[in-house]
């Protein structure tokens, strides 16, 4: 039957070995991910940059974010728990710093084109 609801809690992919991510929705301008992470972090050096807006909320678990702003040689940090979110605007550098070890965490991620 179209359009029944899902849960982004199941089914729930066991992610001890890699993150896992879905996507839940596609229209132009606008992709909605799930992903699961179980401790990953960004490569040593390895750092996101992006041609779109992504907005974050954590669902479950902890994570850290890094952000920075190379221009101003600047670093900084955001602590994630559960119900936090931040808005990564197209181009911030920023990697995954944790993602909690014990448990799944949780993320979805909006990912929004205005070009």
């Amino acid at each position: 039957m179209p359009n029944m609801p899902r849960s982004v809690f199941d089914p729930m992919p066991d992610a001890t070995h890699e993150e896992h991510f879905d996507d839940l929705l596609t229209r132009p301008g606008c992709r909605i991910e799930r992903i699961v992470s179980h401790g990953q972090i960004s490569p040593p050096g390895f750092w996101y940059e992006q041609d779109w807006e992504e907005w974050v909320l954590l669902l479950a678990g902890e994570a850290v974010l890094g952000f920075e702003d190379a221009p101003a040689g600047r670093y900084w940090q955001v602590n994630l728990h559960v119900g936090d979110f931040v808005l990564i605007p197209k181009g911030r550098r920023h990697r995954v710093e944790s993602t909690d070890p014990t448990a799944a965490t949780i993320w979805l991620a909006v990912h929004i084109t205005t070009d």
